[in-house]
């Protein structure tokens, strides 16, 4: 029986991993701790959990492998401190704040006997899942170009501490934009960035009396960014076209990643494959994807069976660092006005 314990006590533990893991008979949600115990508490009694623990570090050593869903600001302190004692880290997205806390936590999973998993969903929905597999077998070539966009119609989060750099190091890319940056380069080869070229806004939400679908906010103290916009190359001169936002003044809400290849090209929520042979163009719709399973529940399987030694972890901390390089470069470019180029 895999012991877990569950750091942060908001909205993506109760909502999303607290329940996911009870679904599992090989593992048991031991401890729970939160800077606010009654919080803590609460959520304990809801979810039948034993223990309130009273530091993050306590809780640690109580468990065999721990769910980190606090700011960005813990995400690498936490981790390096749960991998220097020997346990496992299931990390929230983003990996950390910085490129920097990134490789601490690479590190430190490689002088311990604990796995790192970073937890960027996305890779776990069908649609990711059947294009990956398309991609794979061939279908779509060498890629070229990757267009990506994910965008929000006035929904900046006014709960919680999503507007708030210190704690998240930004705003809508940081938070949301991500998550597609992860998938997209992930689709493509898990690709590693060379260049970027970004420019970020913050306009619509610093503007009085905002119209906001998810809550209010104070547009005096706005601080992170709401939308994104960035050109970023990598290795093998393929490049990508990327767009996100909290706030934009679009008709819709819109997800979309477009991968075109030499060979064929797809569309990832649309599931479809674009082609042009034997003097014919032609588009496949991929009407069904076989499984039963929802991505929270696979992305929960990943990792106990990773911990278990039987499967590979979906989500490898290099690929969420390189992710977490684009977002610093992204910022950086924005700041100076000027193309940002990506290291080691």
């Amino acid at each position: 029986m895999i012991r877990i314990g569950i750091i942060g006590c908001g909205g993506i533990a109760t909502g999303r991993h607290i329940p996911t893991f009870k679904q599992f008979e090989t593992v048991k949600i031991t401890h729970v701790f939160d800077i606010n115990v009654e919080v803590a508490k609460s959520v304990s009694k809801q979810f039948d959990i034993p223990y309130v623990s009273e530091s993050a570090e306590a809780l640690i050593d109580a468990v065999d492998a721990v769910v980190i869903t606090t700011p960005n600001k813990f995400h690498a302190p936490l981790s390096v401190l749960a991998l220097e004692k020997n346990k496992h880290v299931f990390c929230e997205k983003p990996m950390a704040k910085t490129s920097e806390e990134c490789q601490q936590m690479i590190e430190a999973e490689k002088n311990s006997k604990g796995i790192l998993h970073i937890g960027y969903h996305y890779r776990f929905m069908k649609e990711a899942m059947a294009c990956k597999s398309l991609i794979e077998s061939g279908k779509i070539g060498k890629p070229l170009v990757i267009r990506v966009q994910s965008m929000r119609r006035r929904k900046v989060p006014g709960w919680g501490v999503f507007t708030n750099k210190d704690l998240q190091g930004g705003g809508a890319l940081i938070d949301y934009g991500c998550h597609l940056l992860d998938l997209a380069t992930w689709l493509s080869g898990s690709l590693k960035p060379i260049e970027v070229s970004a420019s970020t806004y913050n306009v619509l939400s610093k503007q009085q009396a905002p119209v906001n679908e998810w809550g209010a906010f104070d547009p005096e103290s706005f601080e992170v960014d709401d939308h994104v916009s960035a050109f970023i190359r990598f290795e093998n001169n393929i490049s990508m076209l990327f767009e996100t936002s909290w706030a934009a003044n679009v008709e819709s809400d819109c997800e979309h990643i477009s991968i075109s290849g030499d060979l064929g090209g797809i569309d990832v929520f649309k599931m479809r494959y674009n082609e042009a042979s034997n003097g014919m163009m032609s588009t496949t719709q991929i009407d069904y994807v076989q499984t039963d399973k929802t991505f929270e529940y696979l992305q929960a399987e990943n990792f106990i069976g990773a911990i278990q030694g039987v499967s590979h972890l979906k989500v490898q901390p290099q690929e969420a660092k390189y992710v977490s390089q684009m977002i610093e470069a992204i910022y950086e470019s924005a700041r100076t006005n000027q193309a940002i180029k990506i290291g080691e």
